[in-house]
């Protein structure tokens, strides 16, 4: 007879409670926009050889990801999982932040002189 598993079961052999054989894409991507609530837009280059001519073109395209905890910033090298629809335009959330920006001190604004 097979045996059968109970959910309990299964999620004790994988935690995070994420399926072992997922099928959901994954992009990596750099943060162009964080200026939005709980909203990323990420843009991702790739590069494939023309049909004709075999030479390497960059293709950029920009995706909006759901940021849950507003984590990332703009500059920040990140990874995306396709996901159900959150929005018009909002099929991808934020899997994880690979690397973070390097932070760049701002200069003090100088009074005007008059």
């Amino acid at each position: 007879m097979p045996e059968t598993i109970s959910k309990a079961q299964a999620t004790q052999k994988n935690p995070a409670g994420a399926k072992s054989g997922s099928r959901r894409k994954t992009l990596i991507g750099f943060v162009t926009s964080n200026k939005m609530k709980k909203t990323i837009v990420v843009e991702v280059t790739r590069q494939k050889a023309h049909r004709m001519y075999v030479r390497v073109i960059s293709r950029t395209n920009k995706f909006y990801a759901h940021d849950e905890n507003n984590t990332a910033h703009v500059g920040d090298v990140v990874k995306i999982i396709e996901t159900r629809p959150m929005s018009r335009l909002k099929r991808w959330r934020l899997a994880e932040v690979l690397r973070k920006a390097a932070l760049v001190p701002q200069q003090p604004e100088l009074p005007e002189q008059v």
